[in-house]
């Protein structure tokens, strides 16, 4: 595997955590056979093992191309851990999606329902609540680890993995502490560690002693014994959050930057060696008030300094400085020092929660839609592009916003990219077109496309004969409709092919105001 620049743009990033960093699920395939633990001490043994508890999910995820319905239910299995109040600690991708989840503790014959109280698929940790707490009464709270580990430390991995249907312990140690993209745009600390972790061990508890220090997640794809583990300071973090019942999210820095390593830069930049840092190449927001700038040395966050690869020393480790934001984040921003055209200066710098995004990622919900005639319109999300992978180059190639508007921010508020998401509905009025699948409605009888809404208002407004359909990027051809005929149509095109709304609740109560005078 080539090497991925440590400060790449936020789309390589998103990409690095889809295709390596992959989250286990049941269907996956095993990476390695779990190697047995020796026999703990049985105090211990009993004490962790009453804490572990087995998941299954049944799932209906979205169909990015038929958004009217959803995907067949599939069956997933993961692993919790029991925390405090009464709750039951696990990933977000086990019972993301989920129209059931049941929970069954280890070594007894009974599956009680839960509901999804709390999840963060950034941070991919999730909260459940039981329909029925009695099984609290026997089972308490596992403890959790109040510092990181140690490299070098034991860990002991609780979990129901494929390959059987009791609890499997496996034993390894803590390989590596790092600051890494989990979910775009989420980071955090991450423990890497060298005990065994199969499908099925997702939101088990990773244990030193009697007290957890992280909760299993992944494992490297392709990689022998490589798996992850989220540490008890990032579950604080989450827990903190969403106590007050929402998750806001983690606070973090956007803008694009590179280290300061190469010769040529001190010179350029009129520094001399004592000024170490990381350089700021692009700010992701435009705006004249931005406190950072282009070519900003940043050599402090807070009282930390910062070395030439954007790392700090925190204890034994050393990690990306970005993992101090979440500790040094006051009223959503934080303190840097920056070096500007040879002076230094202090500078508080917003962190937001959330990056604006003209392609969003859906977050758990599910897409909204709209029919008009053959025609399906969705707004483009990253679920829908990552269906399009392999048309990449074609999309790219044709100047399609899909491709060149991957990772960009809102151009304005509300601003949102609406795609034909499916082929044509059988009917005679899309005779003789080439398929529109994928294309981006640019304008509609010359009116520029704001957003799903936006575009649902302008049909139902209109007046003119003719509905004329102009799509962004080159080669793409123009559609013409009659629009009575096309209203006409709808009904018979939604019963034809079993489509039981015309358009999701948002889109419909549009369509249904009253038209602008």
């Amino acid at each position: 595997m080539h090497p991925i620049p440590r400060y790449s743009r936020p789309l390589i990033l998103a990409l690095l955590s889809a295709m390596c960093f992959a989250p286990l699920r049941a269907q996956d395939k095993p990476a390695a056979t779990a190697t047995p633990a020796p026999a703990a001490a049985p105090a211990k043994s009993s004490t962790v093992e009453n804490s572990v508890v087995k998941i299954f999910s049944t799932m209906r995820y979205p169909d990015p191309y038929k958004p009217w319905t959803k995907q067949a239910p599939r069956e997933s299995t993961g692993t919790g851990v029991i925390i405090e109040g009464k709750r039951i600690l696990t990933n977000a991708h086990v019972v993301l999606y989920a129209s059931q989840v049941q929970v069954q503790a280890n070594q007894s014959g009974d599956k009680i329902s839960a509901t999804v109280e709390s999840i963060a698929q950034g941070i991919d940790l999730a909260v459940l609540k039981l329909d029925d707490e009695s099984m609290f009464e026997t089972r308490p709270a596992l403890p959790r680890a109040t510092k990181l580990p140690s490299v070098k430390d034991s860990v002991m991995v609780y979990g129901f993995p494929t390959g059987g249907t009791t609890l499997s312990i496996t034993k390894g140690i803590v390989s590596r502490l790092d600051f890494t993209q989990y979910n775009f745009p989420t980071s955090g600390l991450r423990i890497q560690i060298d005990a065994a972790i199969n499908p099925g061990n997702s939101g088990g508890p990773a244990v030193d002693g009697e007290k957890m220090i992280g909760l299993a997640f992944s494992r490297l794809g392709g990689g022998d014994n490589i798996g992850y583990i989220i540490p008890c300071e990032e579950i604080e973090l989450f827990l903190k959050d969403v106590a007050d019942g929402r998750y806001d999210g983690k606070p973090a820095l956007f803008d694009s930057l590179q280290t300061f390593e190469n010769p040529a830069l001190r010179p350029y930049l009129k520094v001399d060696r004592s000024v170490e840092g990381i350089i700021v190449t692009q700010t992701d927001v435009t705006d004249e008030s931005y406190p950072l700038k282009a070519w900003d040395i940043i050599t402090r966050i807070g009282d930390t300094t910062i070395d030439n690869e954007g790392m700090v020393k925190v204890g034994d480790i050393r990690v990306r400085f970005q993992y101090l934001i979440q500790k040094f984040a006051q009223d959503g921003k934080v303190p840097l020092t920056v070096v500007r055209a040879g002076v230094a200066q202090e500078v508080s710098v917003p962190v937001p929660a959330r990056r604006p995004m003209v392609i969003p990622d859906l977050e758990g919900s599910y897409p909204s839609y709209f029919v008009y005639g053959p025609l399906v319109f969705s707004t483009a999300t990253q679920l829908f592009l990552g269906g399009l992978n392999n048309a990449a180059a074609a999309l790219s190639a044709a100047g399609s916003p899909l491709a060149h508007r991957r990772a960009d921010r809102p151009a304005f508020p509300g601003e949102a990219l609406v795609v034909v998401s499916s082929p044509f509905f059988p009917h005679k009025l899309s005779k003789g077109y080439s398929p529109a699948q994928s294309g981006v409605v640019e304008t509609v009888n010359g009116i520029t496309i704001k957003s799903l809404n936006h575009l649902v208002a302008v049909l139902r407004d209109a007046k003119d004969e003719f509905m004329v359909f102009d799509f962004a990027g080159r080669k793409n051809e123009t559609l013409v409709f009659p629009r009575a005929d096309m209203i006409a149509a709808t009904e018979d095109i939604l019963n034809d092919n079993g489509v039981r709304a015309q358009g999701s609740p948002d889109t419909l109560a549009v369509w249904k105001a009253a038209p602008r005078p």
